[in-house]
């Protein structure tokens, strides 16, 4: 690709990413209450009884405001990272402290999808790309904020790396795609029933299941090891260091999710470094 026209794509991929990050910190936040109420919903009325009922609560409204004073927050305090440094962090009404979190998945996601247009230029693999960055970063963070990760986020993904390798965008073929996605869920599921005859406890959620079967699906199974075994040990490391530190929630549960993501990313930037994961 000429210089000046990766140039453009990482600047306009940059500039999306922008955007979709401030979208993403939406998702980051309502898609776990949104599955809650659902399952109080389906739960009340399993039960026979009334179903709770709420305001209109999604991805759309109620408009962003202020979880400490209520204030709504106007287009011009919603500007992805110029807004966060014009207000130095805080609140316009009330001042009280907005979380960096917002900004940092904001130049997160522009960095990723400037990765994109400076790797794939601005055809569809790129926009590909951007999808799957756009949804693992979602899926990281619901997981380690919630211990959820939304079928609503990864069989999309899953579907789309299928999709991606029959159109060649992924680098894989889809018998390798197809393969990863079987191989990913069932090696997952296996550990999980082994775990859970041997101990009588559940050691993992079906979520992990279904997104090591997306990862598959995006980098083929001959990826599924190396990304199995990254993300377990990462995993061991932060959870030997949290538990020393007293920082593991209520039962020692820590999400194995994060990691999967992580050795997922791992996988992505491997080969344009230089580096194969995986066998040809």
């Amino acid at each position: 690709m000429p210089v000046e026209l990766a140039d453009h794509a990482v600047a306009l991929l940059g500039l999306l990413g922008l955007l979709v990050g401030s979208f993403l910190n939406v998702v980051i936040y309502r898609l776990p209450k949104m599955m809650e109420h659902q399952w109080e919903v389906e739960c009340a009325l399993a039960a026979g009884q009334p179903a709770p009922t709420q305001p209109p609560f999604n991805l759309v409204v109620p408009r962003s405001a202020c979880p400490h004073c209520g204030a709504g927050i106007a287009w011009y305090d919603n500007i992805p990272l110029v807004s966060y440094s014009v207000l130095r962090g805080r609140c316009r009404h009330c001042q009280a402290s907005i979380p960096l979190r917002y900004p940092m998945v904001e130049l997160c996601t522009a960095l990723l999808f400037a990765f994109c247009g400076w790797r794939w230029g601005l055809g569809a693999a790129a926009m590909a790309w951007c999808a799957f960055l756009a949804g693992m970063l979602c899926l990281a963070l619901i997981d380690w904020d919630s211990t959820l990760l939304p079928d609503a986020i990864v069989l999309p993904l899953l579907w789309l790396g299928l999709i991606g390798a029959t159109f060649q965008w992924t680098g894989v073929s889809l018998e390798q795609a197809l393969w990863g996605a079987v191989g990913g869920y069932l090696s997952l599921w296996s550990v999980y029933w082994v775990f859970k005859l041997v101990t009588g406890k559940e050691g993992m959620g079906y979520g992990d299941f279904k997104l090591l079967a997306c990862l598959g699906a995006w980098f083929g199974w001959q990826a599924l090891v190396p990304m199995v075994l990254m993300s377990s040990v990462i995993g061991a490391v932060v959870g030997i260091v949290l538990k020393h530190n007293e920082g593991l929630r209520e039962g020692g549960v820590m999400p194995f999710g994060p990691f999967l993501v992580g050795a997922g990313l791992a996988c992505m930037f491997a080969t344009p470094l230089g580096f194969r994961l995986h066998l040809p």
